[in-house]
């Protein structure tokens, strides 16, 4: 044997040696960590589901639909909203058609798992109706894991990042005067953050009356929108509001897609020397290509989002650097589980937080869009939930407003409960019409929101 060959098989005897001496399962340090932490492991055994059910409950007119999530662990089980007040009976059917057959059995402990299982259990996926059902019974098992854990969900999704959420309100009403009013009561509440906006989306309660409807087109509940009374009326708002109110409040505005892309970048251009803290769906997501003309005309920060609901509307906007705040709706999108990956996404562009929380998102839901604001370093701001006695009736442990910020309910879970006796009380409506999409323009074109 020459000595090339010797050292190659004293190696190979050395390298078998110490494979069998520190194999993994000979492994010594391995073996003290699974005794260590065999309790905790063993603590938490699988979680059967046993029911899934979406239930319906309307306390001031706005259809709220909730996700329950029951499980083979007694007394154990999770809530979480599913709210789409425009098709709020798809849902419903969505939820006990459906996922309840689908998710029995299955163990509520692999979020993940369930989420992207359900996920294309549809085949056909990404339209608001599923998504929302599928929201709903995301937020539930992370109610659910949170209360198995003994924790919030925030720290679950890593701990706290700031001490409580700051929000914006909104001051809109129908002249420049009431808006001004309205801001300086939002300021003395302790709101830094402000929404305004004159006559409603759109300015369509100062139009006045369309040709349209003179003809006799359309429908009497149509509304009307006059574009140069929007455009010269916002100008205007933001001047004289800048000026009663000074510059230390942050002014936010809505454009809700109602306009031409061209002019809202005429728009953002013009209300740059009043500093919006930014402005909000200045474009619809089949006009997203003009997001980059709008960044390259204007410095005005912009915020998009609410009508988005599949993956590829949104992920050229941030990995561009096209928009400055996501302002997605958790339940349009499926939840916590892919709220957590946009938020992830945006803090490597620089795009921050700004997740939608109007009135027909249910307690349970402003409490998991608060969860995630606490996680996440890159929040930036929260739109104000308005939490009414009724409410808090049906949902006990929703969150509060204090000094403009939200604070939550620090229960482990989401921390929000749903009452079924009191919510069975206040039945959604058998007439599902909801009309204040429906906008004109002078001739009756639609205009889309």
């Amino acid at each position: 044997m020459n000595r090339r060959d010797a050292l190659k098989n004293m190696g190979m005897g050395f390298s078998a040696g110490a494979i069998g001496q520190f194999s993994l399962g000979n492994d010594p340090w391995k073996k003290q960590q699974q005794k260590k932490f065999a309790q905790a492991t063993n603590g938490l055994p699988p979680l059967k589901i046993t029911n899934v059910a979406g239930i319906a409950t309307a306390p001031h007119g706005i259809e709220l639909i909730v996700v329950k999530v029951e499980t083979d662990e007694p007394d154990l089980y999770g809530v979480g909203c599913a709210t789409f007040r425009q098709r709020a009976k798809p849902v419903l059917s969505a939820v006990n058609d459906y996922l309840a057959d689908f998710c029995v059995g299955m163990n509520a402990n692999n979020i993940e798992d369930i989420w992207q299982m359900t996920y294309q259990n549809s085949y056909w996926r990404n339209g608001p109706v599923l998504n929302n059902a599928l929201s709903g019974l995301d937020q539930a098992l992370w109610d659910i894991k949170g209360k198995r854990a003994n924790m919030p969900v925030y720290e679950l999704l890593g701990g706290k990042n700031r001490f409580a959420v700051d929000t914006y309100t909104h001051c809109g009403d129908g002249t420049i005067e009431e808006v001004i009013e309205n801001v300086q009561e939002a300021v003395e509440e302790g709101f830094r953050h402000c929404r305004i906006q004159l006559g409603g989306y759109g300015s369509t309660a100062i139009s006045g009356e369309p040709d349209f409807k003179e003809a006799g087109f359309g429908m009497e509940r149509d509304r009307y929108m006059d574009t140069h009374t929007y455009l010269q009326g916002t100008r205007e708002l933001f001047e004289k509001v800048r000026a009663a109110c000074g510059d230390r409040i942050e002014l936010c505005h809505d454009i809700h897609e109602r306009i031409q892309p061209r002019d809202a970048i005429q728009l953002c251009q013009d209300l740059e020397q009043y500093r919006p803290f930014f402005i909000e769906d200045p474009v619809s997501p089949e006009n997203n290509d003009w997001l980059r003309q709008l960044r390259e005309k204007t410095s005005v920060p912009i915020a998009m989002g609410e009508l988005y609901n599949n993956p590829h509307e949104w992920l050229e906007p941030i990995t561009n650097r096209w928009i400055d705040f996501i302002r997605i709706h958790i339940s349009q999108i499926g939840g916590i589980t892919p709220a957590m990956k946009v938020a992830r996404l945006g803090e490597w562009f620089n795009v921050r937080t700004a997740w939608h929380g109007p009135g027909d998102v249910s307690p349970i839901g402003h409490a998991a869009n608060a969860h995630i604001d606490l996680a996440v370093w890159n929040f930036g701001i929260q739109e104000a939930p308005n939490m009414s006695d009724r409410l808090r009736s049906i949902f006990p442990g929703a969150p509060k407003i204090e000094e403009g910020y939200v604070k939550i309910n620090e229960a482990p879970g989401i921390g929000v409960d749903f009452n079924e006796e009191e919510a069975a009380k206040f039945p959604i409506p058998d007439e599902q019409l909801n009309t204040w999409t429906q906008v004109r323009a002078l001739d009756g074109t639609p205009i889309r929101p």
